[in-house]
């Protein structure tokens, strides 16, 4: 897949994901201020979350590693909001999906897939300093390994502590505040999991074309010929 196309997927994905962040807040507290139940209210912007990534889905009809993860996330939210339970639980029913994918991610950082370097690969191989090649790294250079095994790590640890304080936040806080703030919440933590792996890329060498990630693919490819 060329560059272009690729930064046009990753891109849909990204609106869509915003979209599905930003309308069901929206819908939320329209319904309530129309008078709407708290549970009608989230439960009817739980659905409206979901709809972006179904007309995604069935637009395109294709899906990949980042498209697939952001559809469980929300389609499981929709799921665990058709469980019985009270608005308290439904207001903490994001952490239940933050806490799965925390965990995914942890998880993937023991395997040749981390989730840091699937969700990374569309929007920055070859692009942004970043080099080509992915997959050849991979397979020869062991600090470039362990720097996407530690970068899943870091976002896991970062989703589980989300998904706690989401926790705390439904069942202390008003019912009505915790939409916004868990909104606030979920931008937060992104924005600090970004900054902070994207400080650990540039201490790891990322953007230094004869740092230690690199020799061992560079050897390789001046042995084969290729330039």
């Amino acid at each position: 897949m060329t560059g272009a196309p690729r930064g046009r997927q990753l891109l849909e994905v990204i609106v869509r994901a915003v979209v599905g962040l930003l309308v069901p807040l929206v819908v939320f507290y329209l319904l309530r201020g129309a008078g709407a139940g708290l549970y009608l209210a989230l439960l009817v912007s739980a659905v409206v979350s979901a709809l972006p990534t179904a007309v995604g889905l069935i637009r395109t009809r294709r899906i990949n590693a980042l498209s697939a993860f952001f559809a469980a996330m929300v389609l499981g939210s929709v799921a665990v909001s058709l469980l019985a339970g009270d608005s308290r639980f439904l207001l903490a029913r994001e952490a239940i999906l933050t806490a799965v994918a925390g965990t995914w991610f942890l998880v993937s950082a023991g395997t040749r897939r981390p989730l840091s370097a699937v969700f990374s690969k569309p929007l920055l191989e070859g692009r942004f300093r970043w080099p080509a090649h992915w997959d050849e790294l991979w397979v020869r250079s062991s600090r470039w390994r362990r720097m996407w095994r530690v970068s899943s790590t870091a976002w896991g640890i970062g989703l589980l502590a989300d998904a706690g304080a989401r926790v705390w936040l439904a069942y202390t806080l008003p019912p009505d505040a915790v939409p916004a703030l868990a909104t606030g919440l979920y931008l937060g933590t992104s924005a600090v999991l970004i900054v902070t792996t994207s400080a650990y890329y540039a201490i790891c060498g990322v953007y230094r074309p004869g740092s230690a990630l690199y020799p061992a693919v560079e050897q390789s490819v001046g042995s084969s010929g290729l330039p």
